[in-house]
């Protein structure tokens, strides 16, 4: 049966060459019409009739193979090239043995898009895609019987790479890809031509392209050269901010793939590692939901390879006691592959947080947040660079980067012990306190367990309250930050702040005294009536309460020095006007302040302010410093000790403010009836002196 079978074939061959023969003379002829007559015949003998693959594979091979690839480089008619490719392409797709074609063939397709300088290579790009798609044609049905070939397929795809036609890229992609797989033993020694091309594509405006290019660049070095990620690592990197979805999950998959199954891939991790993770924050669900399935399964292959590595850990290593709300904790593989990189990585992140290009800022601030929630307390030994990039990062004008090394500093409060986050923050702030120390300490603390932050409560809030430290800049941005300080520490430490609520009151005052931070008020309140709810008191009032006599203690230590500019002056306004009718309990300081700083020989505009506070506080005596119904005992000191010397007329209108100031005390006195009738009589003498 089967020679009969081949004796058939045989008949049926010799029948369609004599049926050809003709028509292949016809390719000969000098007139386009007669050759186009020619080519149109033998398709209807050979791809319009059924003829078996060994019949074709012998019509094609000994009689049309070498007319029709004659036909393709050297025809002048564009319609008789396309006829012979379309032909070329049956022949090899039908036939029975196309690796017979290779050594007439590839010559022919190089001649035809990448010619030797001089020679012109195909004008039509229709026809340099048909011609490439031959190559895929070759290479899908060829394989390693290519290999000897390889050289002349790599400077095709160097050319047709750069082709002006987007497909003609694209399928030049594909037949890469092809390239590699086809032949991996050889192919590794070509690779490295290959690269340089598909990074000039790389950025094509045709995201199809782009695609092609990644996916090819991701084969290419798959079975090639591993030594090439250096030279595609920058430009994957790029393409992690296309626009483009599509091609952000290009990239997603090739470094996935890559350190999955990448021969060298240990070699990359700290590479590849930030360009994985990178996709974790992907505005699509899509290319987020791959990155995070990557990564779990490399986690895991790694946790395999390395198993005896990790065998008391898998078997001991138990859940940190406090942990990030809302975060699921990684495997452990993938949280030792970033412990063990992150001294490679984090230098080189470090410096892209700080990059003027925005976008690079956001997606590297996005990424610390990432790589720190993995080397968990690993993060202590790189504290010192975290922290510098973090101070300077902070007082970025991009909000997003701003919020996010902010949750990146809360990871520290969480992992990182206390004892040298605290020490090294506050080392800084002693140094040159600015607003970015205050805010990376307000993270690290909001980020603290309550009892592991607690034996460190009163060394961080002595700090907070030292003069250098909480009075030392005006600026409203260093205050905003002090305030972020005081509200971590009793949003996180609760009830354990009672032990220092004197030094927390301190500061908060401190901040309701700038002049410029009237917009704060409102927040300094809402945080004092906080810390007073944490210790079980009904409000702000209480609190004053619990601490007047240290906060007037506080202020007064050096009141016989100040001046206009001392911030003890504005610190006692907002105790002596904020602390309503608590002012009433110490009296007696508030009054031997006012005595000692309102000497006529004292700074004029600071005497000029206290009248003004006194005066305010006349008005509503009885709700202010009356509220004991004390002051009537202090009343004869107020009158002849403090108000009676600063009456007495003085040159200059600062005196002559002081004076106005001094008399609407003094009608304050009289309007709410403390100054009665009797004692204006027994005071007269003081109040009004005879010229001698």
């Amino acid at each position: 049966m089967a020679e009969d079978g081949a004796l058939g074939d045989q008949r049926r061959a010799a029948e369609v060459v004599q049926a050809l023969g003709r028509h292949l003379n016809g390719l000969q002829e000098p007139g386009r019409e007669a050759r186009l007559r020619a080519l149109r015949a033998i398709r209807a003998e050979v791809q319009e009739r059924p003829l078996s693959a060994p019949v074709l594979q012998e019509v094609f091979a000994k009689q049309l193979l070498r007319p029709l690839v004659r036909c393709l480089v050297g025809d002048p008619a564009e319609r008789c090239r396309e006829l012979a490719v379309q032909l070329t392409y049956h022949g090899l797709s039908h036939g029975a043995r196309p690796a017979e074609a290779l050594p007439c063939l590839l010559p022919a397709l190089a001649q035809r898009l990448c010619p030797p300088q001089g020679q012109s290579h195909e004008p039509c790009e229709e026809l340099r895609l048909a011609l490439i798609q031959v190559l895929g044609l070759l290479l899908e049905l060829c394989e390693a019987a290519l290999a000897p070939y390889l050289p002349e397929v790599i400077h095709i795809l160097q050319a047709t790479l750069l082709d002006p036609y987007p497909e003609v890229k694209r399928e030049s992609c594909r037949c890469a890809a092809a390239s590699a797989r086809a032949m991996p033993e050889h192919f590794h020694m070509h690779s490295e031509f290959l690269i340089k091309p598909l990074m000039q594509t790389v950025s094509h405006q045709h995201f199809r392209v782009r695609v092609a290019v990644i996916q090819a660049t991701g084969t290419v070095i798959q079975f090639g050269n591993g030594k090439s990620v250096d030279d595609v690592l920058s430009h994957l990197a790029q393409r992690l901010f296309d626009e483009i979805p599509q091609v952000r999950q290009a990239v997603t998959s090739v470094v996935g793939e890559w350190l999955l199954h990448l021969r060298d891939r240990y070699s990359y991790f700290h590479k590849l590692i930030p360009l994985l993770l990178s996709s974790f924050t992907d505005e699509m669900p899509e290319n987020k939901q791959l990155a995070e399935s990557y990564w779990k399964r490399i986690g895991l292959q790694w946790e395999k390879e390395n198993e005896e590595d990790l065998k008391d850990k898998l078997d001991f290593y138990s859940a940190p006691s406090h942990y990030p709300e809302g975060v699921v904790r990684p495997e452990l593989g993938c949280r030792e592959l970033v412990t063990r990189n992150l001294s490679k990585i984090l230098p080189g992140l470090c410096h892209d947080v700080t990059d003027w290009v925005e976008g690079t800022r956001i997606k590297a601030s996005q990424l610390l947040f990432i790589l720190l929630l993995h080397a968990e307390d690993h993060i202590t030994q790189h504290m010192e660079l975290l922290l510098r990039t973090l101070y300077r990062v902070c007082l970025d004008e991009e909000n997003n980067v701003v919020r996010n090394c902010v949750k990146a500093a809360e990871l520290i409060g969480t992992f990182v012990n206390p004892k040298v986050s605290l020490k090294l923050l506050v080392s800084a702030l002693e140094k040159t306190p600015m607003p970015s120390y205050l805010m990376i300490l307000a993270a690290v603390v909001r980020g603290c367990p309550r009892q592991v932050l607690k034996p460190h409560l009163s060394y961080l809030a002595s700090t907070l309250s030292r003069p250098e430290i909480c009075q030392r800049s005006e600026e409203i941005f260093y205050m905003e930050q002090l305030l972020c300080c005081v509200q971590s520490i009793t949003e996180v430490c609760q009830e354990d702040c009672k032990e220092i609520s004197l030094q927390l009151m301190k500061v908060l005052v401190t901040i309701m005294a700038i002049p410029r931070t009237e917009h704060l008020h409102e927040k300094v309140e809402e945080s004092m009536c906080t810390l007073a709810q944490v210790q079980h008191l009904s409000g702000f009032l209480d609190l004053y309460k619990q601490h007047i006599y240290q906060l007037m203690e506080w202020v007064s230590v050096s009141h016989d020095r100040w001046n206009c500019y001392s911030p003890e002056l504005l610190q006692l306004d907002v105790i002596a006007t904020h602390s309503g009718p608590i002012i009433g309990e110490a009296l007696q300081d508030f009054i031997l302040i006012l005595k000692t700083c309102l000497q006529p020989t004292k700074d004029p505009p600071m005497r000029l302010k206290l009248f003004t506070i006194l005066s305010q506080l006349l008005q509503k005596a009885n709700e202010t410093i009356n509220s004991q119904g004390q002051f009537l005992s202090y009343l004869e000191i107020v009158i002849k000790e403090i108000l009676a010397p600063n009456l007495q007329w003085h040159a200059g209108r600062t005196a002559a403010a002081i004076r106005t100031t001094a008399v609407s005390c003094l009608w304050a006195l009289i309007y709410s009836e403390m100054l009665s009738p009797k004692e204006i009589f027994k005071l007269e003498d003081a109040l009004m002196p005879q010229n001698s």
